[in-house]
């Protein structure tokens, strides 16, 4: 699909068209220009590949966004997938269904590390629903006058209204001014500042344990440990945004559990469902408790199709180690990057990591890494984003490695 730019002819006919693959010609793109001109459209994939509508093969380090973490169209959730479609899709949330009570335990069970944590779920459809939620049930749990939430400078939590308030970057706040009231922001990783920043108003305090979209910020467990004694201490919920980097991708089930603490809520979504949209967010139970019936619901989600690609996720997940798996394939891409050209670091935890690039422009870089066929991409302008599904191979990190170096080799010399 290509974009059509606008012509400096204002005359309500435009006469552009813009192809879109095997589909044909339309008088416009008909898809909102949300993420700006698609280079590629993608048709199928399979394992870390991808083919495009020429046939051309991608090998996938970004996995949608840290959500394919077991690879395209893998057999055990393309299989439950096909099953549930053939016995219900869809009932209403006043009813029971056949994966809901399964999917929360097993999530309880990952959170607590093997132990149940003693939480209670609520299923929606993305990230950005699920930290709403987080949002909603601080202000149900802190009552009149306490409904304030305490983020950080460059975190993401969504585009709704009331995530992107949450969200610490002022540049996507100003063209939708008013938004909603109630939010704070500190410095990243400054203890004291977030300390300074807590009053009587405060219900929660809402963090990443590694800022994905802000640059691949990982926090420290002295920063975590401390945010969590300052909540214990006020009685604030300590709440954590796993969308990104739950589920094993950064070498454990949740990113928290590097920083040996133990948050009231947690949002999560992306990885859970591999593809299919599911989101949830999870609290202790007393803090769930907060919510009675009425005060929040969606209308799909934890539907059936929805929860079955998650069971079988999780499932497959637990068998094949996941959070191994991604620690030791991040440490070996760290490795391999390292050594070539104009690569000066490599932040992050597991698999969500950074790469520093200097003397580059990393989405120019970016850019060529795709037409070479390798698709990541560029979190600011001087670092990578690489998010590779768990089920990568040594065969795959050095046929990355290959790419951005012979990319990176070509940058440097022009």
């Amino acid at each position: 699909m290509t974009d059509t730019t606008p012509t400096t002819d204002s005359s309500p006919k435009e006469k552009h068209l813009a192809a879109v693959g095997p589909a044909g010609n339309f008088d416009r793109c008909p898809i909102m220009p949300t993420y700006g001109p698609p280079s590629v459209q993608f048709m199928r994939g399979q394992g870390p590949y991808l083919w495009d509508s020429h046939d051309k093969k991608y090998l996938d380090f970004l996995s949608g966004l840290a959500v394919t973490s077991l690879g395209h169209a893998h057999p055990a959730v393309a299989a439950a997938v096909a099953n549930q479609a053939n016995r219900l899709l869809h009932v209403s949330n006043l009813y029971a269904t056949e994966h809901n009570a399964a999917v929360s335990t097993i999530i309880d069970r990952l959170i607590g590390d093997g132990t149940p944590a003693g939480g209670q779920t609520f299923f929606c459809n993305s990230g950005a629903e699920a930290n709403e939620a987080t949002i909603k049930l601080a202000r149900r749990f802190g009552g009149p006058g306490r409904h304030v939430v305490v983020c950080a400078f460059e975190s993401f939590h969504g585009r709704t209204l009331a995530t992107l308030a949450a969200t610490g970057q002022p540049a996507k706040w100003d063209v939708f001014q008013p938004l909603p009231e109630g939010f704070r922001h500190v410095v990243w990783d400054d203890l004291n500042e977030l300390e300074n920043s807590l009053d009587d108003t405060v219900a929660a305090v809402l963090l990443e344990p590694v800022q994905g979209e802000g640059g691949v910020n990982p926090a420290t467990a002295e920063y975590f440990q401390g945010v969590e004694k300052l909540c214990r201490e006020r009685g604030i919920l300590f709440m954590v945004d796993e969308v990104q980097t739950g589920f094993g991708r950064t070498g454990e089930w949740f990113g928290f559990q590097h920083f040996g603490v133990s948050p009231d809520v947690i949002a999560m979504a992306k990885a859970l469902g591999n593809g299919m949209p599911i989101g949830a967010c999870w609290a202790k139970a007393d803090i769930a408790a907060s919510f009675v019936a009425g005060d929040h619901a969606t209308t799909f989600g934890g539907q059936p199709l929805a929860t079955a690609a998650a069971r079988a996720v999780l499932e497959t997940m637990e068998a094949i180690d996941a959070p191994r798996l991604a620690a030791e394939a991040g440490r070996k891409i760290t490795d391999k990057v390292m050594e070539l050209d104009q690569v000066v670091g490599v932040r992050g935890l597991g698999l969500l990591l950074a790469i520093e690039l200097d003397g580059v422009d990393a989405r120019v870089v970016a850019s060529e890494c795709l037409a070479n066929g390798l698709v990541l991409n560029g979190v600011t302008p001087t670092a990578l984003r690489i998010a590779p599904p768990v089920i990568i191979d040594d065969s795959h990190i050095d046929e990355a490695a290959d790419i951005l170096g012979a990319v990176l080799g070509k940058a440097g010399a022009s």
